[in-house]
């Protein structure tokens, strides 16, 4: 081991960090030492009744031990390990209540904490100032102790053993102080660390938050991939016959301007649930309602408009739907619509259909070079294009615990949904 391996635990910078960790225990503990001085010295006193002392002492323990089992002294020492100790400590679960368990983990930490930290702030007020009295003599610095008696079996003798021992104990308090701080690192996650509930806490809000994003990215993707989809073919569309028939023209055009305008009211809803304030509260989204089954003639048309044949059929009043099935079926018809207007040939049929116990949708239309079986059940075939929007369907109906059917079939691409009403909705 050469003599850098050796230095290198005193000028590394964590060592430094560990040592400011450990010296605000020092500093924490003061006004326990503090505290203590005081009923010993009260105690002391025969002019005080022992059963008021006795008492007394009670409650100044009891009001000294409170802190340490407090949950935002825990959330303290945690931000204190990860800013100085540099451990990944996650922060403490909102809303969560702190088990017995964690409390007696995190008053073990503080105890220790601050008994550490007590004996090194004593070791740095004590030895660190006698070894630099050592090494100064050995320069022949006129210190005023080289008659006090209270240097003890060091007394009188020479000054080069002096120095030595002061080099020592610089060089010892480095070490110990590196060691404890090393120790410290290691245990933070053991008893500082986060308990079985909390960790199911974080891992709950953690699936909550990806399924809002998942669902927020499902919305951006249906309703503003259908308008662009929507306005390119229109545009495209009114290109093509500006000169023949300007009469069409102007009709695309005016379908393009009002797709595009429900498309931005649908980014703005969006864009509004992801907005927060600093304080982390989300900002009102915008007013953009929510759209269901009961427009569905306004999205039939809407893909008319672009040239491609719908043939719908409705069976059942959707107006009775829950609303949840409802706007997840919207949703799944305008995926398929927009799927048959970018990637389809033909006219599209499509059947709606509201059995008592639930909502079937039906999409078909024609595929050039697709044949075989679709895939049922959990699975979805891509060959159509647009995969996202096909995954974006299945999770749409695993949510509601339905089932879909999405393939080729005899050169046709076949669609079809079965969603269940859930039970106590109203219908």
């Amino acid at each position: 081991m050469t003599p850098r391996e050796v230095l290198r635990p005193l000028v590394r910078g964590s060592t430094w960090r560990r040592a400011v960790f450990l010296l605000l225990g020092g500093v924490l503990v003061l006004p326990y030492a503090l505290l203590a001085a005081a009923f010993a010295q009260l105690l002391a006193n025969d002019d005080v009744p022992r059963p008021a002392g006795a008492g007394l002492l009670l409650v100044g323990a009891v009001l000294a031990a409170v802190p340490v089992f407090l949950a935002g002294s825990r959330a303290l020492e945690i931000a204190a390990a990860r800013a100085l100790l540099a451990v990944d400590l996650p922060e403490p679960a909102a809303g969560w209540r702190i088990d017995r368990e964690t409390r007696l983990r995190s008053a073990l930490w503080i105890a220790l904490h601050l008994v550490t930290g007590g004996l090194v702030l004593f070791a740095a007020i004590s030895a660190f100032p006698m070894a630099l009295v050592f090494i100064a003599q050995q320069f022949g610095l006129d210190v005023g102790a080289a008659d006090v008696d209270g240097l003890g079996p060091l007394a009188g003798r020479d000054p080069r053993w002096m120095t030595l021992t002061g080099v020592v104990l610089l060089v010892g308090l480095g070490y110990a102080v590196a060691g404890l701080g090393a120790l410290a690192a290691s245990m933070a996650p053991v008893l500082l660390g986060p308990s079985q509930g909390e960790r199911l806490a974080a891992l709950e809000a953690r699936a909550t938050r990806l399924a809002e994003r998942n669902r927020l990215a499902r919305e951006l993707h249906d309703s503003v991939g259908h308008a662009l989809t929507v306005a390119t073919l229109q545009a495209g569309a009114a290109r093509e016959l500006l000169d023949a028939d300007p009469e069409f023209a102007r009709r695309a055009l005016t379908a393009i301007e009002e797709t595009s305008r429900h498309a931005m009211d649908d980014l703005d809803h969006v864009l509004g649930l992801l907005r927060e304030t600093e304080a982390g509260a989300r900002v009102p989204a915008g007013t953009a309602p929510q759209r269901t089954l009961t427009e569905l003639d306004r999205l039939v048309a809407d893909t008319r408009a672009t040239g491609l044949a719908v043939h719908a059929r409705v069976s059942g009043a959707l107006a009775d739907l829950p609303a949840a099935v409802s706007r997840e079926g919207y949703r799944i018809v305008q995926e398929g619509l927009t799927n048959a207007a970018r990637y389809g040939r033909g006219p599209v049929t499509l059947r709606v259909d509201v059995p008592p116990d639930g909502l079937e949708i039906e999409l078909v239309n024609s595929l050039a070079g697709a044949t075989g079986p679709p895939r049922d059940g959990r699975g979805l075939a891509a060959s159509h294009g647009g995969g996202r929007g096909l995954d974006g369907m299945r999770e749409r109906v695993l949510l509601l615990g339905g089932r879909i059917t999405a393939g080729p079939a005899d050169g046709r691409w076949l669609v079809r949904v079965q969603l269940p009403t859930p039970r106590g909705e109203p219908r």
